[in-house]
């Protein structure tokens, strides 16, 4: 074989070797292990989830404090918020969350999660109706983000409490609830009103960073408490 030929096939082989390695990196993920996917370990869809509850809480709370800074600039708001979530019970610290167990740790955040898809909807529709458009077209924005990171979150958390029952470190018992069933339904009447003010904005953002905190919290201690073996 002449050095040209040897050059040629040698360029061939690195393409096809090329485009070996882009359809096994670029290989679609999926929970069932069909033909042509990836199935993640439990590890990688709690980093996934954990990753995303992080950027969740990190894009609410540049949004509360943003929002404090522009209708608020020069009062001390203290006093106790109406959130909704008030009614569910969470674990105030991280002894008390272990102490629960993973069954309802669980539960716990997917309740929080579950409990955000119509407020945080009507937060947007409310803001992107405002008349304060310097702050709000942005605002409304950020609040789209946050119900659309919210959704994600936890579907994906529902993802892993189905892998985790797979493995059979979780009960079958464990599922999604839905939001009506969570708090009564008076709370959710509020929300559903359409007239929210600066004020009920500033609730809601108080409560949903506080709730985003939870879980985001919630989440890597559940990760430890099922992987104990990772460096945690």
């Amino acid at each position: 074989m002449s050095q040209s030929s040897k050059s040629v096939a040698l360029l061939l082989l690195t393409l096809v070797l090329l485009e070996l390695s882009m359809r096994v990196g670029t290989a679609p993920i999926c929970a069932h292990g069909q033909a042509g996917c990836h199935v993640p370990s439990l590890a990688d869809l709690f980093d996934r989830v954990i990753q995303q509850s992080s950027r969740m809480h990190g894009i609410s709370s540049d949004l509360h404090s943003e929002f404090e800074q522009y209708f608020f600039p020069s009062k001390n708001l203290v006093g106790k918020r109406k959130c909704h979530t008030n009614g569910i019970l969470t674990p105030d610290d991280k002894e008390n969350a272990q102490r629960i167990g993973r069954e309802q740790l669980t539960e716990v955040i997917l309740r929080l999660l579950g409990s955000w898809g119509d407020p945080l909807s009507q937060l947007y529709h409310s803001m992107s109706q405002d008349q304060n458009q310097d702050f709000n077209h942005y605002s409304s924005n950020k609040a789209l983000e946050i119900s659309d990171v919210v959704h994600e979150l936890r579907d994906g958390v529902a993802k892993m409490a189905e892998k985790m029952k797979l493995l059979g470190v979780l009960g079958n018992t464990v599922g999604y609830i839905s939001p009506e069933s969570l708090v009564p339904s008076s709370t959710f009447s509020f929300y559903k009103q359409g007239e929210l003010n600066s004020m009920d904005h500033h609730d809601l953002l108080y409560c949903f960073r506080r709730d985003s905190n939870k879980v985001k919290n919630y989440l890597r201690i559940l990760k430890c408490t099922t992987l104990p073996e990772l460096d945690c």
